[in-house]
């Protein structure tokens, strides 16, 4: 549980940007319970289209007091924000051509897709490698954790960040 999850979770801290934060498709709320801790200074957005998972991230929360943390229940497709997140973030959420066409609406301007892989996705940088102005994959090192773990980082180009 510790290495797997835990660790995994945190192995991303130090490639975070930005105030706002928004982990897709959050789950039981890996990585962003984690990182809500280790970065009471910033605001995490927790977002889970399945209410009994956003029910169980409420009582985390809560019993956590995370004041920086929040918990959304919705479609990534369907839910709207006023302010755009800095970073959108996820773990085991989807490919990264649905996560790019997914959360670019919720992407301010320079913001920044964090995408947490096992194997190197190659097939899946090329798929978004048009819409992307930057790519950078990140070898995560876990500790403990002999599989592979990727970080894949991804600027969308000018006007492509918003529909």
């Amino acid at each position: 549980m510790v290495t797997r999850h835990l660790l995994d979770s945190l192995a991303i801290a130090p490639y975070l940007t930005g105030q706002r934060l928004l982990d897709v498709g959050a789950g039981a709320g890996l990585p962003g319970v984690p990182l809500a801790i280790m970065f009471p200074q910033r605001e995490f957005l927790l977002l889970d289209s399945n209410g009994k998972k956003t029910r169980f991230l409420f009582q985390v929360k809560t019993a956590l007091c995370l004041d920086n943390m929040g918990v959304q229940q919705a479609r990534v497709e369907s839910f709207r924000v006023a302010e755009p997140f800095d970073t959108v973030l996820s773990r085991a959420f989807a490919s990264l051509q649905d996560m790019v066409h997914g959360c670019r609406h919720l992407l301010a301007p320079g913001g920044r897709i964090l995408a947490m892989k096992g194997a190197h996705p190659t097939q899946e940088l090329a798929d978004v490698s048009q819409e992307c102005a930057e790519m950078i994959v990140h070898p995560l090192a876990v500790p403990g954790l002999g599989a592979q773990r990727h970080l894949v980082e991804i600027a969308l180009r000018q006007g492509s960040c918003r529909p």
